[in-house]
Parts: C-alpha cells; structure tokens; sequence
C-alpha cells in the first residue's frame, strides 16, 4: 500500500535526507588508495552519531539474506553491483566503488547511492559512471505528476540500453518513508504510461544500477548478499530519494 506524504513529513524526510548526503559525502572524501571499506563505514557511522540519526542499514535481514547487514553503508567495488558488505580490502588505484547509505531521524528514512573511481579512471568506467548518473537524471525528470511509474522506468532504461550496458534483472527502486523499502516497486525498465499514476505527496528511491559488460545476469556471493557481475565487467549504481510534488520532483538526499 503506498503512503502519501503530507508537506509537514516530507520537511522531515529531507533533514534525513540531508543526513544520508552528508554520509556519502564524507565516505567519498574519505575513499583514497589504501584505505579499507571497513573504515569507510567508520566514517558514516560517525556522521550518524553526530546527527544522533539512526541506520535502517545495520542489521537489516529480508527474507534472501542469511545473516543480518553487518554496517552502515553498501560499499560494491569493480565488479560488485550492489549490497556490498564493507570488509578489510583496500582500497587500490583505479577501483571502481559504490557507496549506498540510508539513515532514520525523527521515524523518517531516507536512502541514496553513489559511485566513483579512487584514483586514476578507466576511460570505460568514467563512462560507466557518467551514464549512471544520467539515467538517474532522466529517472527523475519524469518523476512528475501525471506520469506513471513506467515513465520512470522507461526513461531509466532508455539511457541504459541506449549506452550498452545491462540492468540487473528484478532490481530496482522503491517507496521511502518511516521504512526504508515500502511500496511501489520503481523498475529500472519499463513501459511508458504504464503502472501507477504519480501522486503528490509519493516518496521513491530511484536507482539506476548498470553493468557494464552489457548482460543482465548476477551471482551472489557466498556473504549472501553481495551481487556480482557475471562475466566480470565492472558495475555502476545511483541513488536519490524523491519526492513527487505538484511543484515538480523534489530531491531530498541532496546536500
């Protein structure tokens, strides 16, 4: 059942928004050639405890996975798409990396993800990531009242397919609000004018995540929820929580 949002509660969701911004920003500043993941997440945890916000991240368990989310942030490297779990690997020169990171303040969640090169960028993967974030802009751009969910999906997919990469099968965006994951379900592809009507007041995360071979195939790695590419290629993911708003998309995990 998806919640609409009064104006008062989407005010709120974008403090934690800002809270979630501050975390990736700190976690991107603080990514350099050999510093590990594990303290990648000692960084976001620190921006947590300073706004006395909490993580919907640590200690997450849906139904796939066999053990709870040990950190705060999702940290995926090279060929690891999303769900990565930050581990003592160091990070190396030209390492391509995804940061997720969410937050709760005040009962209200907010989500978002980023992706970036540490060091010197292949040319492939600075592409890569480029298109990530131009697939979540256009994602966003429909994100309108009037439009449907497959709007958004379409535009997502369009930038995708239209660059070569793949899209992960069966993952996707999704409701935000005092959870993390509520309803609708937003594909990363799509049909336009199809599924549900945009309506003031809806939350979504909308996160593109491309694999750059081209294949929409993953594995899972034996942590159980780390998800890899299956022919190796390297992996992007992008992420904001948005709000519809008659006035047009309104992006709440901006700094």
């Amino acid at each position: 059942m998806v919640q609409l949002k009064t104006d008062t509660s989407i005010e709120a969701m974008r403090a934690t928004g800002r809270v979630v911004a501050h975390m990736l920003t700190a976690a991107r500043e603080a990514a350099e050639v050999g510093v590990s993941l594990r303290e990648l997440d000692e960084v976001a945890r620190g921006v947590l405890r300073e706004a006395g916000a909490g993580s919907p991240f640590l200690g997450y368990r849906p139904h796939f996975a066999p053990v709870p989310f040990p950190a705060v942030i999702c940290a995926s490297v090279n060929d690891a798409i999303v769900h990565g779990i930050p581990t003592d690997y160091r990070l190396r020169d030209g390492d391509l990396v995804s940061i997720d990171a969410g937050a709760t303040l005040d009962g209200w969640a907010g989500d978002s993800a980023i992706s970036f090169t540490v060091g010197r960028a292949r040319p492939a993967d600075t592409r890569l990531v480029d298109t990530a974030y131009k697939a979540l802009a256009a994602g966003i751009a429909a994100a309108t009242v009037g439009n449907r969910i497959g709007d958004i999906a379409h535009a997502i997919g369009t930038v995708c397919r239209t660059a070569g990469y793949g899209i992960p099968e069966g993952f996707g965006g999704h409701g935000v609000g005092r959870e993390m994951h509520e309803d609708p379900g937003v594909p990363n592809e799509g049909r336009p004018g199809r599924g549900m009507p945009l309506r003031h007041g809806m939350v979504l995360a909308i996160e593109p995540m491309l694999i750059g071979g081209g294949v929409d195939t993953y594995r899972a790695d034996r942590d159980g929820w780390t998800l890899r590419t299956t022919d190796g290629s390297r992996a992007a993911h992008a992420e904001h929580t948005v709000a519809i708003t008659d006035d047009g998309p309104r992006i709440l995990t901006a700094l």
